[in-house]
């Protein structure tokens, strides 16, 4: 690190917390990757899983509702054809964080603050504000859709269907019980490298839930012989592209939003949080592809195949594929009841709660940012639940979804691009990363992998613009 990275002003430097972590317990890290890096493969590969983390919670931050509605299209419209899709859109995503991680363990400066010195201060409100406005949003849904999934659990073991008023206290009684088992989550990472790592593993623990729940879908299609593992293996090759404007623009919306304006805010303050530093560069990148690419390409394409192989082709296909009624329908094709409804909703249950608490995170550090606050203590912690106004979404998200979603989800994909090219400077800054700016070779690596990446977005959001308001 060059010499003037030691003059950067405290307050945009790190995270304050870290100083409350255990010194000897960050250099035993540094050592153990001192000592990995002379080991063969599979050791290194033990060694870097067991550190990992943030790279997890981008990946528990991706799974969402979101994520599974556009799955659960894909399988149920295209069948197997378009597997390809959802991995390569990740592809892009981990190419721009790569270089996040890159510039913020290389600086130790604030994901907020490199962009406010370095590119423009209005990049970087724009940048905090649009967070805001899609975490806020897309927090109403989330709750909505666990509400209504317990609803649709509670029905089949117990037969009751509330309705009128005693159907809203119902509602209104699960989304706070969801929301208050979510703030407890998300509190503990603000307190030092304990609460943190807690913090990391719990979201691990809701990852491995949505593989599982996923997994044993698919796992009663394949005893039953309704895979056809041939079509499947095909499926990853990008060979079948969609015509109709309905197949592109959803192809499209993949690659512009598989990674969102709100994960681009998370993934370097959760570096920082670790107390990592130049010496992870490599743990942070294995993180982006263990944690982050895999699980994320395990959980989508699980969602297709299950779709596809009991949704394809039947007179469910043409319907409404939510998740709150895909359980119905996958059991309705044959899986059967349990699997198709139970199963799928534990793990769209993991899914909200998993995003949940990393809305509510991020929405912490842009909020202690946007007020020059630290991002600890009580003011943290209030800060984080600055997404409460949007707790009714619980039971008005049937109708003011029409009304919000769209300009949320259309403001946060303008503004993916403003990330992404944010990055792709401060990548080439000699102000900001001095001697460890990728040189030669390594600079038209970088170079070449970002561009591409902010191509691909930038033509998937405007492709998505013009289907969506001047076709």
């Amino acid at each position: 690190m060059s010499d003037d990275k030691g003059a950067l002003d405290p307050e945009v430097s790190g995270l304050a917390h870290i100083a409350a972590t255990d010194p000897q317990a960050l250099a035993r890290e540094r050592e153990t990757l001192e000592a990995l890096a002379g080991e063969g493969v599979l050791t290194r590969f033990r060694g870097y899983f067991a550190l990992t983390g943030p790279g997890w919670l981008q990946s528990a931050f991706t799974l969402g509702g979101g994520s599974a509605v556009a799955s659960l299209y894909l399988g149920a419209h295209y069948g197997y054809e378009l597997l390809w899709v959802q991995p390569l859109a990740m592809i892009v995503g981990v190419t721009m964080l790569a270089a996040c991680a890159h510039q913020t363990l290389s600086t130790g400066l604030r994901p907020f603050a490199a962009m406010s010195r370095f590119v423009h201060p209005a990049a970087a409100w724009a940048w905090a504000l649009a967070t805001l406005a899609s975490n806020f949003v897309f927090h109403a849904s989330q709750l909505s859709l666990a509400a209504g999934v317990i609803e649709d659990m509670t029905n089949l073991f117990t037969g009751w269907s509330p309705e009128g008023v005693v159907r809203t206290t119902f509602l209104v009684f699960v989304g706070a019980l969801v929301l208050s088992v979510s703030i407890g989550i998300t509190w503990n990472y603000g307190r030092g490298l304990r609460g943190t790592r807690f913090y990391e593993r719990t979201l691990k623990v809701f990852v491995w839930m949505i593989i599982l729940a996923f997994g044993l879908v698919v796992a009663r299609g394949a005893a039953s012989g309704n895979l056809d593992w041939g079509a499947i293996a095909r499926g990853f090759i990008p060979t079948s592209i969609p015509t109709d404007v309905q197949g592109v623009t959803t192809v499209m919306g993949a690659f512009g939003a598989a990674v969102g304006i709100n994960m681009t805010f998370l993934f370097g303050y959760s570096l920082l949080a670790r107390g990592w530093g130049s010496a992870h560069r490599g743990l942070a990148r294995f993180d982006l592809v263990t944690g982050m690419f895999l699980p994320y390409t395990i959980v989508t394409s699980l969602v297709v195949i299950a779709a596809a192989s009991t949704i394809y082709g039947t007179e469910f296909a043409p319907q409404q594929i939510l998740p709150a009624n895909a359980g119905v329908l996958i059991g309705s094709s044959g899986v059967g009841e349990f699997t198709g409804r139970v199963m799928f909703a534990l793990g769209i249950l993991a899914m909200v709660l998993s995003t949940l608490t990393l809305q509510m995170n991020v929405t912490g550090f842009v909020v202690c940012e946007l007020c020059g606050w630290e991002p600890r203590g009580l003011r943290y912690r209030l800060a984080c639940l600055a997404m409460l106004p949007a707790f009714p979404g619980v039971v008005l998200w049937e109708t003011m979804g029409m009304w919000v979603a769209l300009p949320a989800f259309t403001i946060g994909l303008i503004m993916l691009p403003t990330a992404y090219v944010g990055w792709f400077f401060l990548q080439n800054s000699e102000g900001l990363l001095g001697a460890d700016r990728p040189r030669g070779a390594s600079a038209v690596r970088w170079n070449v992998a970002m561009t591409a990446a902010v191509t691909i977005t930038l033509v998937s959001v405007g492709y998505t613009l013009w289907t969506r308001f001047l076709a």
